[in-house]
Formats: C-alpha cells, sequence, structure tokens
C-alpha cells in the first residue's frame, strides 16, 4: 500500500512569518499536532509542533548548565512568554525536515518515522506539499490490512 492511500489532505500551514503567538492560537484551535511553515512561494521550510512551541519556554540543557541561576525562579521563567509571543516561527521551528512522498509504501514511511523518532510526516508530491501522514494510520492501516481489525 502507498502513502496517498492512508494519507490526509486537510493539514495546517502557515507563512514562515506568523509569531509564536498566532502559531499556538493555530494549534490550540484544532485536533492537529503540528503546522507546516511555508515560504513566500508555498514551498514547505519547517515544521512547528506543540512539541516545539513548549520546548521555547524552557532552556536547553546546555544554557541551564552554563548559567542555572537564570532558571531557578519559575514565575520569572513563566514571563518568558510574553517576551517571545511576538517572535517570528522561522526562529524556533524545525527546520530539516523529513518527509515522505506519495507513492512510497507506508511500510518504508512509517520504518522513517520509527527510526527519526517523528509522529507525522509531510507528504509531498513533484516537491510540493499534498498531505501528512502520522504513525497512527500506517498502523491502523497495517493491522487493518493484515490483522482484519477494523478501527473507528
Amino acid at each position: 500500500m502507498l502513502v496517498r492511500a492512508i494519507m490526509k489532505t486537510d493539514f495546517l500551514s502557515a507563512q514562515e512569518d506568523i509569531s509564536y503567538k498566532e502559531a499556538a492560537k493555530i494549534l490550540l484551535g484544532s485536533s492537529r499536532g503540528c503546522l507546516f511553515v511555508l515560504d513566500q512561494v508555498g514551498v514547505l521550510v519547517g515544521v512547528v509542533s506543540e512539541h516545539d512551541l513548549f520546548r521555547v519556554l524552557y532552556p536547553f540543557y546546555s544554557s541551564y548548565y552554563l548559567n542555572p541561576e537564570l532558571y531557578t525562579d519559575a514565575e520569572e521563567r513563566e514571563g518568558k512568554i510574553d517576551e517571545i509571543q511576538n517572535h517570528p516561527v522561522k526562529s524556533f521551528m524545525t527546520k530539516q525536515v523529513i518527509h515522505t512522498e506519495s507513492d512510497w509504501p507506508i511500510m518504508k514511511a512509517g520504518a522513517l518515522m520509527l527510526a527519526k523518532g517523528i509522529r507525522r510526516l509531510p507528504v509531498l508530491e513533484q516537491g510540493k506539499l499534498v498531505g501528512v501522514i502520522t504513525r497512527r494510520e500506517v498502523y491502523r492501516e497495517l493491522c487493518k490490512q493484515h490483522f482484519g481489525i477494523e478501527t473507528s
């Protein structure tokens, strides 16, 4: 079975200059876990997930290790959200986007997701974003095809 058979064509996308606050609003108002980021001509240039948005609020280990005193006041750290709300998503999105092609077998796409530790893959056709697949959808389809298990 090929990726195109299970991909979803309803996905969230936005331009790379939207703010942290706008990205958070889009994601919180949907049941999706990521937002695909497009440049001015519609080319996929990044992905922002809820995980990415949450991670921005916390220090990287190296920052904490070098300056732990900057991270001991939880209330002060919570104020960081006010500092970053207007930063563009291009400053913290995942830029090295791992993707699949619509004509890939779902087992190949599933293996890629597992190997890279990602839950969703954008689907491209001739370089254009056309859909998304998730680990769950791959697993459901495999169970349906091989075990006869139908899910709702």
